[in-house]
């Protein structure tokens, strides 16, 4: 196990400084600071917000399937951020240039990655045609996050997982009550 344990960290270190220093560009400078937003809790809310507010858009039962994942996944995240406590790349790494603000709470799992793939998944299951736009968009998120120095690929990694599977639990429980 602890073989296991250390090749994951080996690996994790290593895409880790390829996402945060070898694709360096201006675009990427530039874009994944806004784009890095669009997993985070004032954007996800906000646009579930919006969404129930304009009901004509989407049914409701799939926005409110949405919000649940949310809050579902971010308890979830919530918890492990408690209980692994890991600090974030630039606490720990040298040569790590933060793209934005220090924040105060733990790295792992990512919450941004977390309600990106929470809310890519439930509308890919409700919006299948759709999926091939949201995904990728999740993943830019999940990118984002360890590009500007905030993740480490596994916290992007298992944030993906549980959004998604949070996803995938609540629609099943949401067919049964929709």
């Amino acid at each position: 196990m602890e073989r296991f344990v250390d090749w994951v960290v080996k690996y994790d270190l290593q895409i880790f400084h390829t996402c945060h220093q070898q694709f360096r560009c201006r675009l990427f400078d530039h874009a994944l600071p806004k784009i890095t937003h669009l997993g985070g809790a004032v954007f996800t809310i906000s646009m579930l917000g919006f969404l129930f507010l304009y009901p004509n858009s989407l049914e409701a039962r799939w926005i409110l399937s949405a919000l649940f994942s949310l809050v579902f996944s971010h308890l979830i995240v919530h918890v492990i951020k408690k209980r692994f406590s890991r600090p974030r790349p630039y606490e720990r790494l040298q040569n790590v240039t933060l793209s934005s603000k220090a924040l105060k709470d733990f790295s792992f799992p990512s919450g941004h990655s977390t309600a990106a793939f929470s809310l890519a998944v439930m509308f890919s299951i409700y919006l299948p045609l759709l999926a091939f736009l949201l995904l990728p968009a999740a993943a830019t998120v999940a990118f984002s996050r360890m590009y500007l120095g905030l993740h480490y690929p596994t916290d992007c990694l298992i944030g993906a997982v549980i959004g998604s599977a949070s996803s995938c639990i609540i629609a099943v429980l949401a067919a049964g009550f929709f």
